[in-house]
């Protein structure tokens, strides 16, 4: 049996590991080709393959095709066809002909592939907004300054600096354990996320009207019914749902004016399912801390009033873009082919 992978390099530009998976994981069933076009190629599928006719399994990356192109693959029986590094679907010409000629067509059915990545990510910014993880790190290339645990006048009291703490009690640090953790989203992501701070201890709660009973309970977050009740008792918030028109901004400037204060805010998914100018509002007037990897203004100006502030963790949306999540983004396909 032959797999033939071809892939232009504006697939690569997004999954920079996803096609060498492809060919890595088919090649355990036999002889499979990878073609990587040129930079600026304009080639067609039909332009590239050789002897298409011996071609069983087809992954086709970025890289356009044709009905023509296609009716060369006599004895094709399974395809993925990717249009772009986020388009998941070709044309409905292409899929009907596929269909017509009984060709599986696989699909990603949802964007779990990058679930434990974006997740675990989220996890590293809570953890940094608790302890200033970020914050000191950077004072101490500087000063000695992170080094001095003594209160201002050398004398101790109740509440005040003390030995090897540095965390900010304006806002909600220290442990996960005990803290009551709020959360937008029960999917791929933030189920994930809902149970590692669950391991660690925390009182989690989430609300997503969309999302099935087990959802929740196998993540270990009690179902809350009502994001007005959702957001009134948080010491940490996490909105976690994809941007779509439906969850842009799902979480008002109510919402966050409900928030208690000294709440730590974390976004990893998008930062415009949020009313963003209240949120800035809040977090600029020191009456919330924030840990994000994503912004409503990206990349962030190097002016922008967020950059650099003490209650702030910052990262340039970087938390789902591992190399596994790039293998889970080829392997996620493969597993729907047919056993061999």
């Amino acid at each position: 049996m032959k797999s033939l992978i071809v892939v232009h390099p504006s697939f690569d530009r997004t999954w920079p590991y996803a096609a060498d998976r492809f060919q890595q994981q088919l090649q355990k069933d036999g002889d499979a080709v990878l073609i990587r076009l040129d930079p600026h190629s304009t080639q067609k599928l039909g332009d590239v393959a050789d002897n298409p006719e011996s071609v069983v399994r087809l992954v086709l990356l970025q890289v356009p095709a044709t009905l023509d192109c296609l009716n060369g693959f006599t004895a094709l029986e399974e395809a993925v066809i990717l249009p772009g590094g986020y388009e998941f679907t070709p044309t409905a010409e292409l899929v009907e002909s596929l269909k017509q000629r009984n060709v599986r067509l696989y699909s990603h059915p949802s964007e779990g592939f990058w679930g434990q990545s974006v997740s675990e990510f989220a996890l590293a910014l809570t953890l940094c907004g608790l302890r200033r993880i970020p914050q000191t790190h950077h004072e101490m290339i500087t000063s000695h300054q992170p080094w001095s645990y003594s209160p201002p006048d050398g004398i101790g009291r109740p509440g005040a600096r003390g030995e090897q703490f540095g965390d900010d009690p304006r806002f909600t640090n220290g442990t996960v354990e005990g803290k009551r953790i709020r959360i937008v989203g029960a999917g791929n992501i933030a189920s994930r996320y809902a149970s590692f701070v669950n391991m660690l201890g925390a009182d989690v709660a989430a609300w997503d009207p969309f999302a099935t009973e087990p959802s929740f309970h196998r993540a270990g977050s009690r179902k809350e019914w009502h994001l007005d009740r959702l957001v009134q008792d948080a010491e940490i918030f996490v909105p976690m749902v994809p941007l779509t028109e439906k969850t842009r901004g799902l979480v008002t400037a109510e919402h966050i004016r409900a928030l208690p204060t000294g709440t730590l805010v974390v976004l990893a998914t998008r930062a415009d399912i949020c009313d963003m100018t209240e949120l800035r509002r809040r977090v600029l007037a020191d009456e919330l801390s924030l840990a994000a990897d994503v912004f409503d203004i990206e990349p962030l100006p190097l002016n922008d009033p967020l950059l650099g502030r003490d209650n702030v963790v910052h990262t340039p949306h970087n938390a789902g873009r591992t190399k596994e999540a790039n293998y889970l983004f080829a392997d996620k396909l493969i597993d729907q082919f047919l056993p061999r």
